[in-house]
């Protein structure tokens, strides 16, 4: 009997804390899109701090990896790319180094040295016929992941040809969520989430003391949820081509870009990806969308506790082989 009230008032007073929680949000505009920022406390003044504190270190990375910053380390090596190394902070170097071996992984359908692209595809509504395919090849005769020289020994990147840059689009936003999130775990939080415009990474829990719970479109209804996901201290990663697109004589192109052809992709609408790290999880989201749905799902399907949810441009969802969704019939 004494084991079962201790038990209960065990239970009483770990309801009572998680009633006392509360949920702090903060929403701007960071590295060009929108972030989202939350902490999980019962102290407002320490949600907001933490919140604070992870803005910083967005910040911080935006400066470091910006390449529209004349002043960063990134423009630095564009700027002497086909001319000498450059010698960058160890964080640059070692994100760099974690992004070829990316490409390695997916055969050059993720590649930094993307940003070397000539940009003849407009998506501004400007763009009405097809481009000469001599200046589509000639847009991406810079793209070469390989061409990338790392020193490990100085530090250095040099860019093998003149004209060659490199950019983090796909890579950088999960990267600052991944970095943002460790500060703000440390701080006697209970539970924090960083969402960088669908490039989402959570830890602890949400202010009912529960796993933080990720609802997952009908990709023939987007207004109704058609599963739902546990996201229990993971990245849940998603990018879609329904935004930003340009139609030329009836056919749609999207802004995703296949970097060894200089081709829009086809065959999917939607990715998501689902592993325990965003920055991993934000390059392989823009991979398996150039990889396409059988090779892109044969990628994830060997890949340890990594995970997928693919919609097709047809709107159909297929899943990696070891994803578990909690279905329902609500609307």
């Amino acid at each position: 009997m004494r084991i079962l009230i201790i038990s209960c008032l065990f239970i009483l007073f770990q309801a009572n804390l998680a009633a006392q929680n509360k949920a702090y949000t903060e929403v701007l505009l960071l590295m060009g899109s929108r972030f989202e920022i939350t902490a999980v406390s019962a102290n407002e003044n320490k949600a907001r701090e933490a919140i604070q504190k992870g803005i910083n270190e967005i910040k911080r990375i935006e400066k470091l990896i910006s390449s529209w910053d004349e002043n960063s380390q990134t423009s630095a090596i564009r700027k002497s790319a086909g001319i000498r190394p450059v010698k960058v902070d160890q964080e640059l170097f070692n994100l760099i180094r974690r992004s070829k071996k990316i490409s390695d992984l997916t055969h050059g359908a993720f590649d930094i040295s993307y940003a070397s692209m000539d940009k003849i595809w407009k998506f501004d509504g400007s763009m009405k016929e097809m481009p000469d395919s001599a200046a589509v090849a000639a847009s991406v005769s810079k793209i070469n992941y390989k061409n990338i020289i790392l020193n490990a020994e100085n530090t250095t990147v040099y860019l093998k040809n003149k004209g060659m840059k490199i950019g983090f689009g796909a890579i950088g936003k999960g990267y600052a969520a991944n970095k943002a999130l460790g500060i703000m775990s440390k701080l006697g939080l209970d539970g924090a989430l960083v969402n960088a415009s669908g490039d989402l990474i959570s830890w602890g829990k949400d202010e009912g003391g529960k796993s933080w719970k990720i609802g997952i479109s009908n990709p023939k209804q987007k207004d109704q949820i058609f599963s739902w996901l546990n996201i229990d201290e993971t990245a849940i990663v998603t990018s879609g081509n329904y935004e930003k697109f340009v139609t030329i004589n009836g056919e749609r192109f999207s802004h995703i870009i296949d970097p060894r052809t200089g081709y829009p992709v086809k065959g999917l609408s939607s990715v998501s990806i689902i592993c325990p790290n965003a920055e991993l999880a934000d390059a392989l989201a823009t991979s398996v969308f150039v990889l396409g749905k059988e090779a892109g799902l044969k990628l994830i399907n060997n890949l340890k506790g990594i995970e997928c949810i693919l919609v097709t441009d047809d709107q159909k969802m297929m899943t990696s082989d070891n994803l578990k969704l909690e279905y329902h019939n609500k609307k």
